[in-house]
Formats: structure tokens, sequence, C-alpha cells
């Protein structure tokens, strides 16, 4: 399935694919979702999407060309709020445990085929202990969102296994710009409101290892994630 965006789909009977789109769309559009990016990018025509058969499946190659290109195609000078969003047919609902390792799994995968031809982006940490860690496809770093039936917190319970990649440089710009602070607190504001409690893994952009927080579950400071670079 080639990439899309809600501008560019014609106004034509609904493909089940397309369906999937519409519900994320709807999800991000909702009043009460409390990201304002991840809203911004939307109305913006800014998300590219994908769609899989199984999270727990190895990446095809189109998705990993699909992001690649992603990758190449940013112009760190173009608007800020840009994703790229892979939607899964399958699994229907996982534990948290389960969805957190199947998603490191899938990672681990396409990081192994985009090592082939791509080095890792040299302005963020390999290391996913690093509080510079940014996960790497196609020599940009990206911080992962992952989405489930599962989540505990509503922001990340989507009908579908969904991951959401969102531009490291992006992060950057609104730090330098000095948007993030607002921003972050705004969406950390918003998703307490959402929740009834505040949510202990959205952490300062910055002050410890991104990968803790891709598959949503609340984890420990014992926890050590699963990926290897090479």
């Amino acid at each position: 399935m080639p990439m899309q965006s809600r501008q560019s789909r014609a106004p034509v009977a609904a493909t089940p694919d397309e369906e999937l789109i519409d519900r994320f769309e709807a999800f991000i559009a909702a009043d009460a979702f409390p990201c304002v990016g991840a809203k911004s990018a939307l109305n913006r025509g800014q998300i590219q999407y994908r769609i899989e058969s199984d999270l727990r499946g190895a990446p095809s190659d189109s998705v990993l060309v699909f992001l690649q290109r992603f990758s190449q195609d940013y112009d760190s000078d173009s608007t800020l709020f840009r994703s790229a969003v892979v939607l899964f047919r399958q699994p229907g609902t996982q534990t948290e445990a389960s969805f957190e390792a199947a998603l490191w799994r899938y990672l681990q995968r396409l990081h192994d085929a985009d090592a082939v031809h791509f080095g890792w982006d040299p302005r963020v940490s390999k290391d996913p202990a690093s509080a510079d860690f940014s996960f790497s496809l196609g020599g940009r770093g990206y911080y992962v969102v992952g989405l489930h039936p599962g989540a505990s917190r509503t922001a990340r319970r989507f009908a579908r296994p969904a991951l959401v990649f969102n531009l490291h440089d992006q992060f950057e710009r609104l730090r330098s710009e000095g948007k993030y602070v607002p921003i972050r607190d705004t969406i950390i504001q918003r998703d307490t409101q959402l929740e009834g409690t505040r949510n202990p893994m959205l952490k300062q952009f910055g002050s410890s290892s991104e990968a803790r927080q891709y598959s949503g579950r609340a984890v420990d400071d014992q926890w050590r994630c699963p990926f290897h670079a090479r």
C-alpha cells in the first residue's frame, strides 16, 4: 500500500485499510486526545501512513523503504510536526508486556535491515540506555510512540497496534526555538486531565533514555531495553 495522507485519498468507497486510517485520524482528532503535536500534524496533512499485517512478523521490504524515504525526504527547514505512522491489522488486544516485546523485536528487525544501507544518525546515541538515544532509520533519529488496544493509558489505547515515528530533529528545533517546554507542559496537563493521574513515563526530552517511553508501559529503574544496535 503506498504512502497516504488524509488529503491525498480520493472520495470513493473506503477500503478496510483506509477505514483503519480514518479511525486513527479520528482518534487523534478527538477533543480529549492530549498530544497537540499530533493534532497539528494531522491538521496540516503531515502524517504519512503504511499498513502492515502483523506487528509480530518481520517488517516488509516496502515498510522499510517507506520509512527510509520519509527520512530522506525530510527537510530540516520544513514545517514542524511531521510523522510517519505504521498501522497493523493484527494482533488484537495484547498485554502491555507482550506488546512491548513485539515492538522491540519489530524495531530490531527494522534496524538490522536498515543498517545494510544506512549508518546510525550521528546526532543521536545508538545506546538505548543513554539519555541521547533515539531510534535511527534512513540515517535520521526518531522518537517512536507505540499504541495498542491493551494500553493502560487512554492516549495510547488505539483499536490496533500502531507505531508513530517522530523525527528527533523536530524536538531539537522546538527546543532551539523555545517552544518545547510549553508544548510538553500542555501535553502533560491534557494527559493528566484525560487520565486523572500524571503519566510517570512522561519525562523531559533528553533527561533520560526515551526508549523507556516507546511502548507506553510503565517500567521501573531495573528495566533494560532489549534493543542492540549494530
